[in-house]
């Protein structure tokens, strides 16, 4: 018969009372078959901080004060409590290294979810946030009292640079702020990145004159670390405000590289979040999408994609508000097994931003859940619009301002042409 390990049991305690410096983590878990549940929370705490999978003959004094501890378990859920010496101040990748490491391979859970971290006062002071926060893009780009606008040309890709940029120009001038590459376009033997960055600034430059109004892009510079810091100059010297990262495939240590980057031109970061899915999805193993978007505002972009419930990407209503609650509130309320408190302590707020299968009609949804306060990418239904780009674009715009004169889009539209094709050709479809 096989001897039982006894050390995880030591890392239970729910007597045990936090300190004011701990980071608390929150989890879902599913013990394996002939496993108990103590055990389980206690390996869960054990390897995620000082244990391992047996006694040891050496054991200097300090590690009891580094233990992590499972302190508080309800059902499937519990509470992990973690010493701030654990920590490397300002080390993003050693936080998930730790808290998100081993433990996800542990023979002993079945499932495991790390839905959120309650990131201390001592802990957030080593990070810069987001540079501009939500005021200083909206005073950047001049747009007050309606979400900001993007669209990326679509097919995602396949566009040349010259093609790309002429549906970026019809895409400022049927009144958006910006256009954005998608997740997979960085530079190919089609689509030059410099040679797109040097078209999208003439074109800016035209459409600017053209409108009055500021535009800017979404450029993608994901790529190995010192080539994105040579792309995020060129977007700079161009004219550039923002750049765009895809975050989850560049790494947590990237981001945080090119946050200081770009925070030397004084750009912006929008984080597209290409490839959450693989590990946010499954609601009972893994890592929550509310908890990357918390980490990636902490780390210091200004926006980052959150989902939009009526679109064609994963995600409900609420998960959505969360994710918005976690980027744009300065305190957080804990809400139990979904989310802890968080005390922002002064990091600037970030946009959630709403992308994914949406046209006009949905435009009321979007902003019921949302309202203002939002980055709205709406690609497909403005290039998809029977009269193109620009008129798609437009449709975009009258469909915002129905909402916010009290009007159905059906009695708008009446007086505004874009956007009764646009809902003649999508009505409210909610694409799946």
């Amino acid at each position: 018969m096989q001897k039982k390990v006894e050390w995880y049991l030591d890392f239970v305690d729910s007597a045990y009372k936090p300190a004011k410096n701990e980071l608390t983590a929150l989890f879902y878990f599913e013990p394996a078959k002939g496993v108990s549940v103590n055990e389980a929370i206690g390996r869960i705490a054990s390897e995620s901080s000082t244990g391992t999978w047996t006694t040891l003959f050496t054991m200097p004094p300090r590690m009891k004060n580094l233990m992590a501890h499972a302190y508080h378990r309800e059902g499937n859920f519990v509470k992990v409590s973690y010493p701030f010496d654990l920590w490397e101040p300002g080390n993003s990748p050693q936080l998930l290294s730790g808290i998100a490491g081993n433990i996800f391979g542990m023979k002993a859970l079945d499932n495991l979810r790390l839905i959120d971290i309650q990131l201390p006062k001592e802990y957030l002071k080593h990070f810069s946030g987001p540079l501009h926060g939500m005021s200083g893009i909206r005073k950047m780009m001049n747009v007050y009292n309606r979400p900001l606008l993007g669209a990326v040309p679509k097919p995602k890709i396949g566009f040349s640079d010259v093609e790309h940029a002429q549906i970026g120009y019809e895409t400022w001038m049927g009144g958006f702020d910006f256009v954005k590459d998608d997740e997979n376009l960085t530079s190919t033997k089609f689509n030059n990145f410099d040679k797109r960055v040097k078209l999208l600034a003439k074109l800016r430059d035209k459409a600017e004159h053209a409108t009055g109004d500021k535009k800017d892009a979404y450029i993608n510079i994901t790529a190995e670390t010192d080539e994105m810091k040579r792309r995020a100059k060129l977007l700079h010297d161009y004219g550039f405000r923002y750049a765009m990262i895809d975050v989850v495939t560049c790494g947590f240590s990237s981001v945080q590289t090119l946050r200081e980057t770009l925070g030397d031109y004084g750009m912006a970061i929008h984080a597209h979040r290409a490839m959450h899915a693989s590990f946010d999805k499954n609601p009972k193993h893994g890592i929550s999408m509310y908890l990357l978007a918390k980490l990636m505002k902490m780390i210091g972009v200004d926006q980052i994609h959150s989902g939009t419930a009526v679109g064609k990407l994963v995600g409900t209503a609420d998960e959505v508000r969360g994710v918005a609650d976690v980027l744009r509130e300065d305190n957080i309320h804990e809400i139990k097994n979904i989310r802890l408190n968080q005390n922002w302590h002064g990091i600037k707020k970030a946009f959630p931003v709403t992308s994914g299968g949406l046209h006009p009609g949905l435009v009321p949804d979007l902003l019921k859940l949302f309202g203002d306060e939002c980055v709205m990418l709406v690609s497909g239904g403005i290039h998809g619009h029977p009269r193109g780009t620009r008129a798609g674009a437009m449709a975009t715009r009258q469909a915002i301002d129905a909402v916010h004169e009290g009007e159905t889009l059906e009695q708008h539209a009446k007086f505004n042409p874009e956007l009764q094709e646009a809902l003649n050709k999508w009505a409210h479809l909610k694409p799946i």
